[in-house]
């Protein structure tokens, strides 16, 4: 199988920097055997592969972390799967958003499917609950549904907001479903019991959010692709946006960040599967009193070369580093006497070898006074 390798701009969100960094990473990315076939959805396996959903192929994919490849038809004739995800029974669930069914795969490739009552629901999103079952948004069905783990779908719960065009969907870290309402610009939160609390507008207008992760800071992060944001919502509401190009997908990545892919990067044929190595530099910066101060929060299981260098290619530190477990954070001072240099671009980056880059992450802060 070949493999190609390229440079992806802006993936990992940072909790907390005064100056926030952008990330590249080197991409490694696995063809698809079906042309156009435009992978959606993505998770991990019971079986330690990952599962996609092929949306315009008709079929779910599996890939090992090696790169091999299986895709398997489903049943029922341009179905248009979107969202997947691990179920509790060891398979894998997924919604089919123009055949308007949940489907159910097996690790071995065995596929059910299993008809949403509504006529015309769209189902999309779709998550482990925690009650057990499976929680999935209708996108124009305009209902958050439930499926046990047999396959019996027990409810449909409309949402309040007429069109609001439910999308993305999540288990919160306060024990209810969150979804974002791409048509109605806002965030709604649905406990186990059906009963909407709440729908929190999203400050910007139009901004379409689209899929949503529960963070490790306790609240619930998604994309905004229609306004170019990554929006923060805490479980009392509060609502904070982050400037990124083009957000649509995002999770929480094995270094505690939040990752996010940019649809102006994505691939011109929708037909591969990238791995990115979770770089998890954690850089952020500040200056202050004639300091820089550069803060990292490191998590990498790949030993590397570490350095950081300013704009002006004047490189303050190399040296190797072994592989850490997050979270292992230290800060780097500059100063006092620090130049004024006005804005300077700070570049960290990890090489496998000399002129072998695996990742970089770059921040930009004004050092004048």
């Amino acid at each position: 199988m070949t493999m190609g390798r390229f440079w992806l701009a802006a993936c990992a969100l940072g909790m907390a920097a005064t100056a926030p960094a952008k990330t590249w990473s080197n991409i490694t990315t696995y063809p698809l055997q079906t042309a156009y076939s435009h992978p959606v959805g993505i998770t991990t396996g019971s079986d330690g592969a990952l599962w996609f959903a092929e949306y315009d192929a008709n079929k779910i994919g599996r890939i090992t972390t090696g790169g091999a490849i299986t895709e398997y038809a489903l049943p029922t004739a341009y179905s248009s799967p979107a969202g997947i995800t691990a179920g509790p029974d060891g398979a894998l669930w997924f919604t089919e958003y123009s055949g308007n069914n949940l489907g159910r795969i097996t690790t071995a490739g065995a596929v059910t499917e299993y008809p949403v009552p509504t006529a015309g629901s769209a189902p999309f999103g779709i998550t482990v609950g925690p009650d057990g079952a499976l929680w999935f948004s209708e996108n124009l069905g305009n209902n958050i549904g439930r499926v046990t783990s047999a396959g019996v779908i027990t409810a449909e719960y409309p949402v309040p907001t007429l069109d609001g065009d439910p999308s993305g969907i999540t288990t919160g870290p306060d024990g209810a479903l969150w979804f974002t309402e791409e048509g109605g610009n806002k965030i709604g939160r649905i406990t186990t019991a059906g009963v909407v609390t709440a729908e929190y507008a999203v400050p910007t207008f139009s901004s379409a959010p689209y899929w949503i992760a529960a963070g490790p800071d306790g609240a619930l992060w998604f994309a905004e692709y229609g306004s170019n944001n990554i929006g923060r919502i805490t479980t009392g509401g509060v609502i904070t946006q982050y400037s990124a190009t083009g957000p649509d997908m995002i999770t929480v990545g094995p270094d505690g960040a939040l990752w996010f892919t940019e649809v102006v990067f994505a691939g011109a044929d929708y037909n591969s599967i990238a791995r990115a190595p979770a770089c998890g530099l954690g850089l952020s910066a500040s200056f202050a009193n004639s300091t820089l101060t550069l803060n990292f929060n490191l998590g990498i299981d790949t030993p590397a070369t570490w350095f950081i260098n300013l704009r002006n290619r004047k490189q303050l530190r190399l040296e190797p580093i072994p592989a850490v477990v997050p979270p292992d954070s230290f800060t780097l001072t500059f100063g006092p006497g620090f130049p004024n240099l006005g804005e300077v671009t700070i570049v960290s980056g990890l090489e496998t070898a000399p002129g072998e880059g695996l990742c970089y992450e770059t921040v930009t802060v004004n050092t004048g006074e």
